[in-house]
């Protein structure tokens, strides 16, 4: 699945923003931590605000914050924002053949899981997994022999 680049955006917003959720970012922050344009950026927090995920603040120290619940929000939320990924209607090339139809069965099925797998996705989870992708810090000699001597 290939997502647009204005969900794509969306996704790294809320993440950012979710993170930090004591402050408040400018578009360029975001920007500028995952290499994308601010112009784009600042169209896609915009359709942020009106979903009522970002609330943002005007004037010196201003920025966004997600106002969000992170543990509801799930990705097909962002997703269902920027892209229509409902089943759709148009009949393609073979429909009336058996062939056809078997595959419109297949791809509305693969369409189904992909919903539910986005559905099932929190920007809690999302978190989750960015954390333990994190290399972690070292223990000291020291600490190594404390935890192995039971200290």
């Amino acid at each position: 699945m290939k997502l647009q680049i204005a969900s794509q955006l969306a996704i790294y917003a809320l993440l950012e923003l979710a993170r930090h959720p004591d402050r408040q970012l400018s578009v360029v922050e975001i920007a500028e931590t995952y290499g994308v344009s601010t112009h784009h950026l600042a169209k896609v927090m915009h359709a942020l605000g009106r979903a009522n995920l970002v609330r943002s603040v005007r004037g010196v120290g201003g920025g966004h914050q997600f106002c969000g619940n992170a543990r509801r929000t799930t990705l097909l939320d962002i997703v269902q924002l920027f892209e229509d990924i409902a089943e759709p209607d148009a009949q393609g090339t073979g429909e009336a053949t058996e062939a056809g139809r078997a595959l419109r069965q297949v791809l509305s099925e693969i369409d189904d899981i992909t919903r539910a797998t986005l559905g099932s996705i929190t920007i809690a989870t999302m978190l989750n997994l960015i954390d333990r992708r994190r290399p972690q810090p070292r223990a000291s000699t020291d600490e190594r022999a404390a935890s192995t001597a039971g200290v």
